[in-house]
């Protein structure tokens, strides 16, 4: 079980915690201004909390920390939209659909499940899994083949908007 929690403080500070691959972004103005990043034993294993002596707990949680301001928009999510969307498409979103949080998260969700199933996509796990040396057998390299596509998977998302109190 792959776990993000964030806890916004009174004084605009948002408090995060993560174990596992599932990711936040903060989004300023139409630029990624803070971002988690996954925690992994090797490519596609990531930490998992579990009860076993084996697994993870609570203390492997990477915490941080980001000071929002009026105007943020806050995308949470699973691996299934960060393996399948890229930051600037999660931006583009955001920009778009502009402060209709549930239009947003459907459109982002949408978004990595049509990516998802799109074998010839140049999705950000395909790109990923090439730089840490995993693609095709050697016979499809000689037919110009690469490892592409999207990455079946669980979505969630969940976006939101820091407001001044």
């Amino acid at each position: 079980m792959k776990r993000i929690i964030a806890m916004l403080e009174k004084n605009g500070t948002l408090k995060i915690a993560s174990v596992g691959d599932c990711g936040l972004r903060v989004i300023r103005k139409g630029q990624v201004v803070f971002s988690t990043s996954p925690q992994e034993h090797y490519f596609d294993c990531p930490y998992q909390l579990s009860s076993e002596a084996v697994g993870q707990t609570y203390l492997d949680a990477t915490v941080s920390s980001v000071e929002l301001v009026k105007g943020d928009t806050l995308v949470i999510g699973s691996d299934g939209l960060f393996d399948n969307v890229f930051d600037h498409e999660i931006v583009s979103a955001v920009g778009t659909t502009s402060d209709d949080v549930t239009n947003t998260a459907k459109v982002l969700a949408n978004l990595a499940h049509t990516h998802s199933l799109d074998l010839s996509y140049e999705s950000p796990y395909s790109l990923e899994a090439r730089a840490r040396g995993f693609d095709v057998p050697w016979w499809k390299k000689i037919l110009g083949m690469k490892l592409t596509g999207g990455k079946l998977d669980d979505i969630t998302v969940i976006v939101g908007h820091a407001e001044s109190s």
